[in-house]
């Protein structure tokens, strides 16, 4: 291995540490309270919100196909391919920034756009790092890992700890897995995003919110896919 390899590899560990630590108090808290919440919404209600959102992330990936001009990384090294990765990050979090600014200023029903403008963008950015890690995203298989990236980026507790352990073993366990649990995929990242967006409403400071919250968010989706690819090819 190379030493940034090496460095990665060690990088990735931390992560996988830091990954096992429980939320703070208040995101489990909210994450009760959320549950709460869903405890009362009709299951006809759940029913469309699941179906709306699955139909929204599987047109994201099928149009991702059109839009996605993800630089040739054939025979680049590890690292090179990388440091493409982490430019593709900066552009995402950019573009995420100026659209959560912009519907935060906008009030109630740009903030509402919000929700699906965000998740476009995010299932992009995902679309494009696999990309440029050398995965070949018109494969089925590959599409369902890029959900359970995104799944274990916005998820509580319980279920970052069981979906890691379904992206840790992919590779030998992945045939179990490629029916996409929709009603969760949609209810953990709601839950996981509600209560800052809720705050992107809020007049006068709806726009600084949105900017600041959109970032870290692709930050953070950002992040813990590059850990999970590059747990999925150090391992190799």
């Amino acid at each position: 291995m190379e030493v940034y390899e090496i460095n990665a590899y060690h990088e990735v560990e931390a992560w996988k540490k830091k990954l096992m630590k429980r939320t703070g108090m208040l995101s489990r808290f909210s994450k009760t309270t959320q549950n709460k919440i869903n405890s009362v919404i009709p299951e006809k209600i759940h029913g469309i919100i699941t179906e709306s959102i699955k139909n929204m992330v599987k047109t994201t990936l099928a149009g991702s196909d059109l839009t996605t001009k993800a630089k040739d990384v054939t025979g680049f090294t590890f690292e090179q391919k990388e440091k493409e990765v982490m430019k593709k990050i900066a552009v995402y979090q950019k573009t995420a920034t100026i659209e959560g600014a912009g519907t935060g200023a906008g009030g109630l029903l740009l903030g509402l756009a919000d929700f699906p403008l965000l998740l476009s963008i995010k299932m992009k950015l995902l679309f494009e790092m696999a990309t440029l890690y050398g995965f070949n995203v018109k494969d089925y298989e590959e599409r369902v890992y890029l959900l359970y990236v995104f799944q274990l980026a916005f998820s509580s507790d319980e279920k970052r700890m069981e979906t890691y352990r379904i992206l840790e073993n992919w590779e030998q366990e992945k045939e179990q897995y490629l029916e996409v649990d929709w009603r969760v995929f949609q209810q953990e990242y709601r839950d996981y995003i509600d209560l800052i967006k809720m705050f992107q409403m809020v007049p006068g400071i709806g726009a600084m919110v949105g900017a600041y919250a959109n970032y870290n968010l692709v930050q953070h989706l950002g992040n813990t896919a590059m850990n999970c690819y590059r747990m999925r090819m150090l391992d190799k």
